[in-house]
């Protein structure tokens, strides 16, 4: 919806579709066709295209299919997940690697990785065939914060700190070829997911802070806020300064002085480690 904003041609690809070809991990009502909707209505021209990226074949087809009708692209946002389901709620949370699921684990890890790796194999030939590329991959907690932080699970811990070196070790490669490689991290997300589980919606998120949801949700932002950040990035002639860095949003906004849509600036990040991690108190409204 941002790329809209800033009047992008976007293909939306993924499984969840009102054609209910493919059936994703979560089998949500949401779909691709109405993200491209949006991202019309916004002024750009969204695109929906079902594709199974852990599926080779299909994932060559999209290249191939792009090639055709577009010759390029200029920007890969790499958002693929599609693992909550199997990282579970707090109560399965700290489980040790020998008492956790070894399929749902390495599950966890196909879908976090492997789609990565092959999407980025088929789709990046196309992202070098002009210079200036931008390549984002989105992981949640920049390399620093993971690096010092165990999250949740051995497998869920490795796929969030793999997904930050991805940028690292595709930015070596990209810089060869004038193209830039960044991992991104959103904050707190209130995605249609995040919202249902908090039992509010994106008119009443306000309620959940310290009743259904922790009190630094008041940090929340909505998924357009990352969507602004890689926007900003793409449009930056001197993008390849950020090249195999590992930033979050706040960082972003501070940069290129952009907002969420309710004209608010969210940092949680800034507020976890300030704040949260260090016992003080604050004043929420000091980080949005």
């Amino acid at each position: 919806m941002a790329l809209g904003e800033a009047g992008a041609t976007v293909i939306c690809t993924g499984r969840s579709s009102r054609t209910r070809a493919l059936r994703s991990d979560y089998d949500r009502l949401e779909t691709i066709e109405e993200t491209a909707e949006l991202v019309t209505t916004l002024g750009g021209h969204g695109i929906p295209m079902v594709v199974d990226h852990l599926d080779k074949a299909q994932v060559r087809k999209l290249a191939e299919d792009i090639r055709r009708d577009h010759g390029h692209i200029d920007l890969l946002v790499n958002d693929i997940w599609g693992a909550e389901v199997l990282t579970g709620g707090p109560a399965n949370w700290d489980t040790p690697i020998w008492e956790h699921d070894l399929d749902k684990g390495l599950r966890m890890l196909r879908l976090a990785i492997d789609t990565h790796l092959i999407t980025s194999h088929y789709l990046l030939p196309l992202l070098i065939e002009k210079p200036g590329g931008l390549l984002v991959e989105v992981t949640d907690g920049t390399l620093d914060y993971n690096a010092t932080h165990y999250r949740i699970s051995v497998y869920y811990d490795l796929a969030k700190v793999a997904i930050s070196r991805l940028a690292y070790s595709q930015g070596h490669e990209l810089a060869a070829v004038g193209a830039t490689a960044v991992a991104v991290s959103p904050g707190w997300l209130r995605s249609e997911m995040m919202l249902e589980g908090f039992q509010v919606t994106e008119e009443s998120w306000q309620d959940a802070p310290g009743k259904t949801a922790p009190p630094d949700f008041a940090l929340s932002e909505t998924p357009r806020y990352v969507g602004r950040a890689i926007a900003a990035l793409a449009a930056d002639p001197g993008k390849a300064r950020w090249n195999q860095m590992s930033v979050n949003v706040g960082q972003l906004a501070r940069e290129y002085d952009f907002t969420d849509v309710d004209g608010s600036r969210p940092d949680s990040w800034r507020y976890i480690e300030n704040v949260r991690e260090t016992d003080e108190q604050a004043d929420f409204s000091e980080y949005r």
